[in-house]
């Protein structure tokens, strides 16, 4: 079997109502996760558990071989910054700025290089250095990507990250994601309300009536 990446256990987490109790789950190197749930079924909250943004109200959750809230708060941050990649549904490009200096902030902040296959695989090698308010909405996410793996990150956390793409280049997004977690031996967890994305994961869970059950 892989080696565990990640392995969470006994989460729990509510606000106002429960959202879920006793999650176990386990990250695996080379492989995609997805959780699939209804609005407000936490599945969100699962994600920013998971990458150290929400301590849970329950549970542990050890990433790369570390307890990630017993670390303090400015080490945690540090350690996402290093280790974690975080892809969102909303790009948060700086617009003034073209594609690559866009990637090329991240870059140094982690002391990493931009591999051109990135480029080249995500289809945005043509326009890379355009200003990123001169891009689609499909090219500004597909940099977005690229931003994030350009950091080199072991373990990916995408929330939502085809869900303003259409089908061709939600697959694209995709192919690249699990390519990259495969070629550098990084994990993938995804939460996504498509179906078809899901499935291509080899872990793929439903989110409901508080526990995660296997779609």
């Amino acid at each position: 079997m892989s080696q565990p990446l990640l392995h969470a256990t006994h989460l729990s987490h509510a606000f106002d109502y429960p959202l879920y109790d006793g999650i176990d789950l386990t990250l695996y190197a080379g492989e995609s996760t997805a959780v699939q749930g209804r609005s407000g079924s936490g599945k969100s909250t699962l994600l920013h558990t998971l990458a150290g943004f929400l301590p849970p109200l329950a549970g542990k959750v050890d990433i790369l071989g570390r307890d990630l809230y017993a670390m303090g708060e400015t080490e945690r941050e540090m350690f996402r910054r290093r280790e974690l990649g975080i892809v969102f549904q909303t790009h948060y490009l700086f617009k003034g700025m073209t594609g690559r200096q866009n990637i090329e902030a991240a870059t140094q902040l982690a002391g990493t290089e931009l591999d051109p296959w990135l480029l080249e695989r995500l289809e945005i090698d043509g326009v890379i250095d355009q200003k990123a308010s001169e891009l689609s909405g499909g090219q500004q996410q597909r940099v977005s990507v690229a931003r994030v793996l350009a950091k080199q990150p072991r373990v990916i956390f995408a929330d939502e990250p085809t869900g303003n793409l259409d089908k061709e280049t939600a697959a694209l997004v995709m192919d690249v994601l699990q390519e990259y977690v495969r070629k550098h031996d990084g994990t993938l967890f995804v939460v996504t309300h498509d179906a078809i994305i899901a499935r291509r994961c080899e872990q793929h869970w439903v989110l409901a009536d508080r526990h995660l059950e296997p779609a």
